[in-house]
């Protein structure tokens, strides 16, 4: 049940402008945009319909006058570099990055195509930029957060939902620098709200089963998932664990509440999608990545997952239903 729209876009008016106009582009020519994706195709498809959609609405006929390049890493990010180098030797326009990793692969691979990035954490503190206002280099694009303290907001949430609330797991990778450096915003937060906190090293799907046997056996009450390249693309089975072990869980991205998570507070990756696309028009129209500051989503939407509440047992409070942007019933 849609609420309000939480996130603006760049391009949420480009589909009543004339196409003509919003094209600009040379009789004839082809462009061609590279896509890096870490994840298989079945999974970012929803990305790739919301990214080719803002094309079409401004003037982009995708298959003829511009060819989109997509490569998938299939969760295997080890595959990243090959990846990449194969869209530079192509010799597209622009290339397309998600997180961090995959923007970390295309930067190794050309200093000189521009990078587009849609999904990033820290991109200043990672080194993936300059500063916001002056990105530098070849790369600009889209943020997934607004900093550190977005964290402590959904340890909020989990208390307000949760109010006997005390221990707290948290899913995460230690070997993604951005989720290390979100760890530690995260145990800010939680000492703050008088939480304590369980890490638990989740690497990636294989290690899923014991990382909840793990925050079993430490009597946590429920979970934040410190998503990456890899565990998104798991975020089903990492729901159904959580209901079969009856633990309540968050995480950043709304798709995880769609994927059966009891809420999540954050962005769309298909939003993420859309924007970054509007970066991609600019950079075919003419302008030069190191002028085209990064972006930071400017609201996040709170999505409640009602089936998951229903099933863990649980009564959302009537103060959290009012400030929910969507419930899935």
């Amino acid at each position: 049940m849609q609420r309000r729209e939480f996130m603006t876009l760049l391009g949420s008016g480009a589909a009543a402008w004339p196409l003509a106009a919003q094209a600009q582009q040379s009789s004839g020519r082809i462009y061609r945009v590279g896509c890096l994706f870490g994840f298989s195709r079945a999974i970012s498809s929803t990305a790739i319909t919301a990214f080719e959609d803002v094309l079409r609405s401004r003037g982009y006929r995708v298959g003829e006058n511009v060819i989109i390049e997509s490569r998938f890493a299939d969760g295997k990010l080890e595959q990243l570099p090959a990846l990449a180098a194969d869209l530079v030797n192509l010799g597209v326009d622009v290339i397309v990055t998600g997180s961090n990793p995959i923007v970390v692969a295309a930067m190794k691979a050309t200093t000189t195509i521009p990078i587009v990035m849609t999904n990033v954490f820290d991109p200043v503190g990672a080194g993936l930029v300059a500063s916001l206002a002056r990105p530098g280099g070849n790369v600009t694009g889209v943020t997934g957060d607004t900093g550190h303290e977005i964290w402590g907001k959904r340890l909020e949430l989990l208390k307000e939902t949760l109010p006997n609330l005390s221990r707290v797991g948290i899913l995460w990778n230690p070997d993604f620098r951005s989720s290390r450096v979100r760890m530690v915003s995260t145990e800010e937060a939680a000492r703050a709200l008088g939480l304590t906190l369980v890490p638990v090293n989740t690497p990636g799907p294989d290690a899923l089963e014991q990382a909840f046997a793990i925050a079993m056996s430490e009597q946590v009450q429920a979970f934040v998932l410190l998503a990456d390249s890899v565990l998104f693309g798991y975020r089903n089975q990492i729901a159904e664990m959580a209901v079969r072990n009856r633990l309540p869980g968050t995480s950043d991205a709304i798709e995880f509440a769609e994927a059966g998570f009891l809420f999540a507070y954050g962005t769309r990756f298909r939003d993420l999608a859309r924007q970054s696309a509007v970066f991609v028009d600019k950079i075919l129209k003419g302008a030069k990545a190191v002028d085209l500051p990064v972006e930071q989503p400017t609201k996040f939407a709170l999505e409640i997952n009602m089936k998951t509440a229903k099933a863990l047992g649980l009564e959302i409070p009537p103060s959290l239903l009012t400030r929910a942007d969507e419930v899935i019933e």
